[in-house]
């Protein structure tokens, strides 16, 4: 008995214990430095080997300008333990003071440690720089660097010369680091990334480009390719990221997975030009099947978005060439999914997809891979207007993709069956939860359906509008673009001023685009820009309109503002990032 009263008494101590710590630390936190001196006394009493606790009350001293009190501590505290850091505690106290020669003298007693002890360097470093003494943080590494010269602190250097403003010498030491810790290259990647999204670092990315470009000529080591690709990559732009990458390949020809990564986002980020040159190259260099069947697949899916009709018997014939070349098999699922894409969406039978799909399914296949089936299945279906089948198969891949952004993305989709099908609450519904999704595209999507849904059911109960936009929507969404473009005209005609014409505008603007009507395209988003300004179409009628100007009609001069526009009244938008990139490019920012 005395032994588990002794234990459940230690036990109480501990956690009695643990609650004034946290107390005395949420004190400390709140700037409440009476209370929490107090408190912090006390565990300092019993914990006197604790640094930690110990460093919290000497700033609440010095918060309570106690400075004589803070003076005595440290003092003691050093007559107990050689820690080099009371040097700058005791330095920092009379620091605070305005005793500079007293504060000068500690500091570099600090440093004398290093002299005698280089693995102090960290430590004090790190010290000085927790009181953002920023110059004496830089002279402790690289003083430790100087004495032994084994040790590497280029990373904490480089990131206090970034404090300082010393961009370039930043720069520098990040990537000597990177390359002497190759392992770290990430850690260091993750940071640049910062300046490089900053609108006002344009100078340090020319000299990040410039220095890596150097690098590549004084050093043949790959990793300066790979690196530089890598920053090409972060500005989209995949022709320079490629040649980089053939480089790498050419002097280490194993794998073409780099490149072939590569001819995806520029896919996605709709730079076919890149992307066909990129797949081009994969096709001349690989005997991979897989690679082969990937970049094929690729380069059909590019061919069917820019077709028209007339093209469509020519592309099903090399679908039909590539499947029976490569096999209907496992390895093909892509190219099988294509193809009952092709056959749905472009020509118009419906049924021989479901057919396709239906027996790839018989294929022995992985969960994804069967989901990513199932998932083209129930688009397929809900082309045909089954919308309870449909929504069946995206339930299904939801449930066998728990967590995964597929499942997210067939959460949306099925929102989007039954908003289809007019049942406009239950997508309301699911709208709402995919609202918080971690895919930005499908969070982005859901508000979009979400306030369509919302706004157009406040003003009209009976939903007219909004019935007659999901039929039109549901007609552009079967490639149906003639009558779909002339529902939504209807629509603009016969609820002209009512809440759903912003939505109406932006619909047919993009159909004029797609059709490479571009001028017409202009005219209905600049109808949004001047009539819905508050609306939430606003983002993507101005950038739209740019890149119109810009790629299309070859007048940089107005698609200038229009790009300068989003990047200061709409930082939040998902085309804010490339918005800031043509900006910096039309004002003669990006030099290489």
């Amino acid at each position: 008995m005395k032994k588990i009263a002794c234990t459940i008494f230690f036990f109480i101590s501990l956690i009695v214990a643990a609650q004034s710590e946290q107390l005395a630390l949420d004190y400390y936190e709140k700037g409440e430095f009476e209370k929490a001196l107090t408190l912090l006394e006390q565990i300092g009493a019993k914990q006197p080997s604790n640094y930690y606790f110990f460093q919290r009350i000497i700033d609440c001293y010095q918060q309570l300008e106690q400075f004589d009190k803070a003076e005595k501590a440290i003092l003691e505290r050093k007559k107990r333990y050689d820690q080099p850091i009371l040097y700058i505690d005791l330095g920092y106290n009379y620091q605070l003071q305005k005793q500079e020669n007293k504060a000068i003298k500690q500091y570099e007693l600090a440093l004398k440690e290093i002299e005698n002890q280089p693995a102090y360097a960290y430590q004090i470093g790190s010290g000085f720089e927790k009181k953002v003494l920023v110059e004496w943080a830089l002279k402790a590494y690289e003083k430790g660097q100087e004495v032994n010269p084994e040790l590497n602190f280029d990373y904490q250097i480089a990131l206090l010369q970034g404090q300082l403003g010393n961009i370039e010498l930043m720069t520098d030491k990040l990537l000597d680091y990177a390359y002497e810790k190759q392992d770290n290259t990430a850690i260091v990647q993750n940071y640049l990334t910062r300046f490089i999204a900053d609108e006002a670092q344009s100078t340090f990315l020319n000299y990040l480009k410039k220095t890596l470009l150097l690098r590549t000529q004084k050093n043949p080591d790959i990793y300066w390719n790979q690196f530089l690709s890598w920053l090409y990559v972060q500005q989209k732009e995949y022709g320079k990221a490629f040649i980089q990458e053939k480089a790498i390949y050419k002097r280490n020809p194993e794998s073409l997975n780099a490149i072939l990564s590569l001819a995806y986002m520029a896919v996605d980020d709709k730079q076919e030009e890149d992307a066909i040159s990129i797949l081009e190259y994969v096709l001349e260099n690989t005997n991979d099947v897989s690679q082969q069947v990937a970049a094929q697949t690729l380069l059909m899916q590019l061919k069917m978005e820019e077709a028209t009709p007339s093209d469509y018997s020519k592309i099903d014939s090399e679908l039909n060439y590539l499947l029976e070349k490569y096999g209907f098999q496992s390895t093909t699922v892509a190219l099988i999914k294509l193809q009952a894409h092709f056959k749905a969406f472009y020509l118009n039978q419906p049924q021989e997809a479901s057919s396709l799909l239906n027996k790839a399914l018989k294929l022995r296949l992985n969960n994804r891979e069967i989901s990513e089936i199932k998932m083209e299945l129930a688009d397929v279906l809900l082309f045909d207007e089954k919308f309870n089948q449909s929504i069946l198969y995206y339930a299904q891949v939801e449930e066998n993709m728990k967590n995964d952004v597929l499942a997210h993305e067939a959460s949306m989709k099925m929102a989007k069956a039954n908003y289809y099908k007019n049942d406009f609450d239950w997508a309301l519904q699911q709208v709402k939860v995919l609202k918080q999704s971690s895919s930005l595209l499908i969070a982005n999507d859901a508000v979009e359906l979400f306030l369509l849904i919302k706004d157009n059911s406040y003003e009209d109960s009976t939903r007219v509008a909004l019935t007659s936009f999901a039929k039109a929507d549901l007609l552009l969404y079967q490639n149906k673009e003639e009558q779909a473009l002339n529902g939504f005209i209807s629509i603009l005609e016969k609820q002209k001023g009512d809440a759903i014409e912003d939505e109406t505008l932006y619909r047919i603007a993009t159909i004029y685009s797609k059709r490479k009507e571009y001028q017409k395209a202009i005219d209905y988003y600049k109808q949004i820009l001047e009539h819905h300004a508050d609306g939430i179409y606003v983002d993507e009628a101005l950038f739209f309109s740019a890149e119109i100007y810009r790629k299309y009609l070859d007048d940089p001069e107005k698609a200038k503002p229009l790009y300068e526009k989003m990047i200061f009244e709409h930082a939040d938008s998902i085309y804010f990032t490339e918005a800031r990139k043509q900006f910096r490019i039309l004002r003669g920012d990006a030099n290489l």
